[in-house]
C-alpha cells in the first residue's frame, strides 16, 4: 500500500474554525488529480494547534471522502502514547489504512524508549492496519533510529513502511541495510525524493510530499516515473518541480531595528499561502503561527511566476477546479495584501 505520492493535506480554516467545506473541495481536488493517497492531520495539517476533537474530525472527513479512492495515512502520533493508541484505535474504526506516527516531541524518549514505549504498543493496538513511523528529529528533537526501526519491522507485520525526514542520506542507507528490501522507505523531504528513490542503498518508494498540495499530477507522475526507473524523464520533470520545493521552508533577511536577523517561514506556512494566492480555499495558518514577511511574500511570488511561465501546465488543474485566472491572481497585489507583515518592527 505505501508506494507513490501521498499528499500530507493542510488543513483549511475560515477565521480560527477548521473550514470543513474547504477540506472537501481540497480532497476532492487530491483524488481528481490522480494522488497516490492523503495524509490526514499531519505537521502540514497544523496538527499541533488542532484540539484532539478537531484532529479527529479531520481524519474522519478525508477518510470517508477519499475511502476507495485513494489510499489514507492518518496522523495519530503524540507525545503521550495513551493519546495515540486512542486516536489511532479511531483512525483504525473509521478506515484509514494506516497511521503515522511521529517521534515524541519535547519529552525527548531514547530511540529504544520511542521503541518499546511508543511504537510497539501502538502497533499491538491496531494490528488491523499499517504503522507507519515518522522520524524528524528537527521538529522532535528525538529521533527512532535505524536499528530500532528494523527491530520494529521484524517484530510488527503492520510495520512495513517509514516516513524518513532527517535529511540524512546516511541514516536511510543504514534503515535499508538493518530493516532489509522489504521496508518501505518515503521521503519526507520533497527536494530529496529524486535522490532516495534512485540511490541503490535506500531505494526509496515515494514521498510524503507539502508540494503535492498545489501540483499533484505533477508529482504523483514524477514519483511513477523514478519507481519504474524512467530516470531521464523523472529527471526532467523533478527539475521543473524544483522551485516549488523551495517554499517548503522560506528564510529571508529581516531588519529588526536592533540589526538584521533570520526569519525562517517553516511549513506549512509559505505553501498554504501560495495557496492562498491562487485562489484555492485554505485560509490562514493557526497560531501561533501568522503571516510571512514582505520579503517572504515576494520569494513565493517569484517562484509562482517563474513556475507559470516556464511550466504553465502544473497550474492549470487549480484554474480548472477551482475555477480561477492564475496571471490575474498573481499580479493582484489585493491577493496577499492581508497574508504578510508589512514591517518586523511595529
Amino acid at each position: 500500500m505505501i508506494a507513490g505520492c501521498y499528499t500530507a493535506l493542510v488543513t483549511p480554516f475560515t477565521g480560527d474554525d477548521v473550514d470543513l467545506n474547504g477540506l472537501r473541495q481540497l480532497v476532492a481536488f487530491q483524488i481528481k488529480n490522480d494522488i497516490s493517497g492523503i495524509l490526514a492531520a499531519g505537521t502540514t495539517g497544523e496538527s499541533p494547534t488542532l484540539s484532539w476533537q478537531e484532529h479527529l474530525t479531520v481524519i474522519e472527513t478525508i477518510v470517508t471522502l477519499a475511502k476507495g479512492k485513494c489510499a489514507t495515512l492518518a496522523g495519530t502520533g503524540s507525545n503521550n502514547t495513551k493519546e495515540a493508541i486512542q486516536a489511532s484505535k479511531h483512525a483504525a474504526e473509521v478506515g484509514a489504512d494506516a497511521v503515522l506516527l511521529v517521534d515524541p516531541y519535547y519529552n525527548g524518549p531514547s530511540s529504544l524508549e520511542i521503541r518499546q514505549e511508543y511504537i510497539a504498543p501502538i502497533a499491538k493496538a491496531v494490528s488491523e492496519i499499517e504503522v507507519v513511523p515518522y522520524i524528524i528529529p528537527g521538529r522532535t528533537g528525538c529521533q527512532l533510529l535505524p536499528q530500532d526501526m528494523a527491530i520494529l519491522h521484524q517484530q510488527y507485520p503492520n510495520i512495513k513502511a517509514v516516513k524518513e525526514a532527517t535529511g540524512n542520506v546516511e541514516n536511510m542507507r543504514l534503515t535499508r541495510k538493518y530493516a532489509g528490501e522489504k521496508l518501505q522507505i518515503l521521503s519526507g523531504d520533497d527536494g530529496l525524493t529524486l535522490q532516495i528513490m534512485t540511490d541503490p542503498l535506500i531505494k526509496a518508494s515515494g514521498v510524503i510530499s507539502v508540494v503535492s498540495n498545489i501540483v499533484p499530477k505533477f508529482v504523483t507522475k514524477a514519483v511513477q516515473l523514478a519507481y519504474k526507473g524512467k530516470l531521464p524523464e523523472a529527471t526532467v520533470l523533478f527539475k521543473k518541480l524544483a522551485p516549488l520545493f523551495n517554499l517548503v521552508t522560506v528564510i529571508t533577511t529581516e531588519e529588526s531595528g536592533f540589526g538584521p536577523v533570520s526569519c525562517k517561514a517553516r511549513n506549512p506556512l509559505a505553501i498554504k499561502t501560495l495557496m492562498a494566492i491562487l485562489g484555492m480555499p485554505v485560509g490562514v495558518c493557526r497560531q501561533p503561527l501568522g503571516k510571512m514577511t514582505q520579503s517572504g511574500i515576494d520569494v513565493v511570488l517569484k517562484v509562482a511566476k517563474e513556475i507559470q511561465e516556464n511550466s504553465p501546465e502544473f497550474f492549470l488543474p487549480i484554474a480548472e477546479f477551482f475555477n480561477v485566472d492564475i496571471e490575474k491572481r498573481l499580479n493582484d497585489s489585493k491577493n496577499w495584501q492581508n497574508l504578510f507583515y508589512a514591517h518586523y518592527v511595529g
